[in-house]
């Protein structure tokens, strides 16, 4: 698995919206609120959805090196295999958890993530299911040094925790892309994550799952770090085409979109209109990850 991201020919989708994000992303895919009740069939409902991308004949390891998975998915089945069994052995695609549980309130320009109890007990079962590694967001709202060194401190802490389980941390400091500011935040967030890698011990290595930045090539100087396995990034809000675009310009960033990734799939396809249509989107995004 290591060797397969580490070569990252494709890109890493990420299927992991969780309680708060899956109503808007079911909208986006055709499903109304009213056409479920309760989280138990909100979950069923974006499960089959989920599903139904894994299950699209393009949707392997060729163009698709790794997948995002929420936790209620890596405890469901794909094709009756267990989640993350399923990606790896049949597909070929690694696994991946998102395991925070949300954000705080914003204090200093930025929303940290919240406590996650359980953590370790998590960590050793995604483990044991084949989970490769791991993903943990929060987000910049504005270009505060303080609040940005806060951000990226609690992520290195997170990754210590997750490399103690021997699994591969993705840090996910997402830099809003509506800010007035976001170059400048963008700066302060790449200074202090070099900062933070120079005290990880020689040998450890954690990835980075960054907004797209104003600069072409800005964090260059993270892609090539030998601490470093991936860079990848985040859609954002940006529409596919605009994604594609800023992600042709950062050579050495490989995608891991989700919002970009489905946005153009609708419950109401026929089988054979959606595998086109994730099949078109996935040609598009590995061409923009694989771009020279």
């Amino acid at each position: 698995m290591a060797a397969k991201v580490r070569a990252g020919n494709g890109f890493i989708a990420a299927l992991d919206q969780s309680g708060g994000s899956t109503p808007k992303a079911l909208t986006q895919y055709g499903v109304k609120e009213d056409a479920y009740s309760g989280d138990a069939e909100m979950f069923d409902t974006i499960h089959a959805m989920r599903a139904r991308i894994v299950a699209a004949p393009a949707f392997n390891g060729d163009k698709v090196v790794g997948a995002i998975l929420f936790e209620d998915t890596m405890d469901r089945d794909f094709a009756g295999e267990p989640a993350a069994a399923h990606l790896w052995n049949t597909q070929g695609v690694v696994p991946f958890l998102k395991i925070d549980k949300g954000l705080e309130q914003q204090a200093d320009g930025v929303q940290l993530m919240k406590p996650m109890p359980g953590l370790d007990a998590l960590l050793d079962r995604a483990h044991d299911l084949g989970v490769f590694g791991t993903k943990e967001r929060s987000v910049i709202q504005a270009a505060n040094a303080k609040g940005i060194d806060a951000i990226v401190a609690q992520q290195f802490d997170v990754a210590r925790q997750v490399l103690a389980h021997d699994m591969m941390p993705i840090l996910e400091p997402e830099v809003t892309i509506s800010i007035p500011d976001k170059q400048e935040a963008e700066t302060l967030l790449r200074d202090s994550i070099l900062r933070h890698l120079d005290d990880l011990p020689d040998g450890t290595e954690v990835m980075l799952k960054l907004t797209l930045p104003e600069m072409p090539g800005f964090y260059q100087v993270l892609v090539d770090h030998p601490k470093v396995m991936r860079v990848v990034a985040l859609s954002g809000g940006y529409s596919l085409e605009e994604a594609t675009r800023r992600l042709t310009l950062n050579p050495g960033i490989i995608a891991s979109f989700s919002r970009a990734l489905t946005e153009r799939l609708s419950v109401d396809q026929s089988d054979a209109e959606f595998n086109d249509s994730i099949a078109a989107t996935i040609d598009a995004i590995h061409a923009a990850s694989t771009a020279d």
